[in-house]
């Protein structure tokens, strides 16, 4: 049951993972006439939002608590690497995956964003996946 259980939710957080990369891409990248600041904080909203479903992808049956601090720190020490300038590392922050992986300037209004988002995903992992998603493969076994 726990094996069906853990198979089940690292299906639903991988089609959720996608899902945010692809809104995060799009939003980021896509001509779609947004505000520059929806541009910019949907973005890094949405790609911290994508930490937390990876770590909640590989390790499903962690909870909600630790996958949400353990997200918020690597955002953080994401965004504070972003003080400290090598030659190599600039070089690749100014490539398309520098970009989309760590990002240029440092912002404290990005660690706000993705403290904001990570929050919003693990309310929305505990309150919708996990009791909603689960207790439906409970009731189906």
């Amino acid at each position: 049951m726990q094996k069906n259980l853990s198979r089940h939710r690292r299906l639903i957080y991988l089609i959720v993972s996608f899902l945010t990369a692809i809104a995060g891409l799009t939003a980021r990248f896509a001509p779609l006439g947004l505000p520059w600041i929806v541009v910019k904080y949907a973005g890094s909203a949405l790609w911290a939002a994508m930490i937390y479903w990876v770590l909640a992808l590989a390790w499903p049956q962690s909870n909600v608590t630790r996958l949400a601090l353990t997200s918020g720190a690597i955002a953080t020490v994401t965004e504070l690497s972003r003080l400290y300038h090598v030659a190599w590392l600039d070089t690749f922050r100014v490539s398309l995956p520098g970009i989309i992986l760590l990002g240029r300037y440092f912002s404290v209004r990005n660690i706000v964003a993705y403290w904001l988002a990570i929050v919003a995903g693990a309310v929305f992992d505990a309150v919708v996946l996990r009791r909603q998603v689960d207790s439906a493969l409970l009731e189906s076994n």
